[in-house]
């Protein structure tokens, strides 16, 4: 049972609160992402380039069906400490290990963080926002985390440049500790909660996938695979062509991503979550070819700016589709299990593209073409999801929550 069912405002103070936390977490976190390749293949790890993304996401992956069920039993509020908390440890820990090894494994066990706390916030999200603007609701969030992703990667490079890596890792852990901060005076949403008990982590097949989101999440894993493969890659990219601030993508990206998160959720709400998807995955492969075709600094800042729409667009249209399709009283379970196709999707993009590339940056644009027929597959797959597919999954919906 939740606390808010009869909400009727969307810009509360718990919502701000909420928004401003996450675009602390979102900045702690992916403010060395552009950095840490070049750190390390400092250490002598040029080959384990793809892990870098890969064991993040592949820790979150697997904690999302704790983290669902957590959350949906002892409560939103201790599930979003927890992964506030691994940012925290992560970013004192970098500093101080000097190894490969070491290193992958601080990358490891960061992955905790966005295993747990997105999960918590997105059902939090939906238990104090109108049903009926769920979708500019998370559309909102969207927002503060690429605020926060925005703000923070070129600040990192500025960081290593003038005071260190080590400085850059501090300061990392710093934001996280002031998202914690403001996570503190939130209320729990859910009224029904249990303490916690260890017997809470013994998971069951249906703790871990809601086959009633299963359409969400194969698109998700067509289409966020090119967002593994981007992050993996544009570092390379910008050093190919020249570029020296190595977090200016990453900034144009997630502005662009916010220029679009603003009205996305609301048209989404307003004609439905399939138009809407399909317009972003066009935009998201168009990007991909741009990726593909850049020769020069302005073609590279050209396809950022296109994905980052597509993606504005895609993500909250996707989070809102999940909830609808979710059973009410399982939201942290159907957004567990869109989040682990999200990981499976930015881990294998990640993986597959460190892979392949590796010393071979003249490869890149095979890559960004590959990343294309991905998203091109889960177009397909929604142009061939009909509406009796569609009306089934809504049906079942209904008598699971009777």
């Amino acid at each position: 049972m939740l606390a808010h069912p009869g909400a009727s405002r969307l810009y509360t103070p718990p919502f701000l609160m909420l928004c401003l936390s996450h675009a602390l977490f979102a900045g702690s976190f992916n403010m060395m992402l552009p950095e840490l390749p070049q750190y390390l293949r400092a250490m002598g790890g040029a080959q384990y380039i793809g892990l870098i993304l890969a064991l993040f996401t592949l820790t979150a992956g697997i904690s999302r069906p704790f983290s669902g069920k957590l959350t949906d039993t002892i409560g939103r509020i201790p599930i979003m400490y927890f992964g506030v908390f691994a940012c925290i440890f992560c970013g004192m820990l970098y500093p101080v290990v000097h190894t490969v090894a070491g290193f992958l494994l601080i990358r490891f066990l960061h992955g905790f963080s966005t295993g747990f706390k997105p999960t918590a916030s997105s059902a939090y999200v939906a238990d104090i926002v109108p049903w009926n603007r769920r979708g500019e609701a998370l559309g909102i969030l969207g927002i503060s985390s690429s605020v926060g992703s925005s703000a923070t990667p070129p600040f990192g490079s500025w960081l290593v440049s003038a005071y260190g890596i080590n400085t850059m890792f501090y300061f990392s852990s710093v934001l996280a500790f002031l998202s914690l901060l403001i996570l503190i005076r939130l209320p729990e949403t859910l009224i029904v909660k249990q303490r916690f008990h260890w017997s809470h982590l013994k998971i069951s097949r249906a703790d871990i996938f809601d086959p009633l989101v299963l359409p969400a999440a194969i698109v998700m894993i067509c289409c966020y695979f090119s967002y593994g493969v981007l992050l993996t890659l544009a570092p390379d990219l910008s050093d190919r062509l020249q570029i020296g601030n190595r977090g200016i993508y990453f900034t144009l990206f997630t502005l662009s991503s916010i220029s679009t998160r603003f009205f996305a959720g609301r048209i989404a709400d307003q004609i439905g979550r399939i138009p809407v998807l399909k317009f972003s995955i066009f935009i998201i492969i168009l990007s991909m070819l741009v990726f593909a075709h850049s020769i020069s600094p302005a073609w590279f800042y050209g396809a950022s700016i296109l994905f980052g729409l597509g993606v504005g667009v895609f993500f909250p249209t996707i989070s809102a589709w999940t909830i609808d399709l979710g059973d009410e009283a399982k939201r942290g379970r159907a957004m567990a299990t869109m989040y682990i196709a999200l990981e499976i999707a930015i881990g294998g993009g990640a993986l597959v593209a460190g892979s392949y590339i590796g010393e071979h940056v003249e490869r890149l644009p095979y890559m960004f073409y590959f990343s294309a027929f991905m998203s091109l597959i889960g177009l397909i797959y929604l142009y061939r999801l009909d509406k009796s597919t569609l009306m089934g999954l809504y049906r079942q919906q209904r008598q699971l929550r009777k």
